[in-house]
């Protein structure tokens, strides 16, 4: 049954549509931090960095058309890109649901980070999280933008890989 519905749109067009999802989602992002003032925290940056990466691998594998052996390479490029999103969009949740005492103090910007300290200590820094990754100022439907963003990351990756595994057409 999955294998039917997951096969319905062909497989080039079903990756368009997920790199068309992919910028939409970035477009929505940029949208809020420029035109509403919604700065984003360390987090919501990684996670805009892991939909280029997803929507890049989607559009290639649209593109290049590959047949079995590389529709399974990009399978898994795809999906581990999305699962590396919804990774981090996890913690971001996370995060947003500490208890308020156990919330991390207030970090330095990212911009900050990347110019005064090695990649390794940034992301070691950014994935400990600061107070601005715990605070929810975004919500649809109750949910909170990075919950949101882990169920699309996590349709992408479970979409992206089955539609790209069975490459069948």
């Amino acid at each position: 049954m999955f294998r039917r519905l997951i096969t319905l749109l062909p497989r080039r067009p079903f990756n368009v549509l997920g790199f068309l999802f992919c910028a939409g989602v970035l477009g929505y992002a940029l949208h809020e931090q420029f035109d509403v003032g919604l700065e984003p925290c360390p987090l919501c940056i990684l996670q805009r960095v892991a939909y280029i990466a997803t929507g890049l691998f989607m559009l290639v594998a649209a593109i290049h058309n590959a047949g079995r052996t590389g529709s399974r390479v990009y399978a898994v490029l795809i999906g581990l890109a999305a699962l590396t999103g919804a990774g981090i969009a996890s913690r971001h949740v996370w995060l947003q649901h500490l208890p308020p005492d156990q919330v991390p103090s207030c970090g330095p910007g990212l911009d900050y980070m990347l110019e005064v300290f090695p990649l390794t200590q940034t992301l070691r820094m950014v994935f400990t999280g600061s107070g601005e990754c715990a605070e929810v100022v975004w919500r649809f439907l109750g949910l909170s933008m990075p919950t949101w963003s882990l169920l699309c990351f996590l349709g992408l990756a479970v979409g992206g890989f089955a539609r790209n595994w069975l490459a069948e057409r």
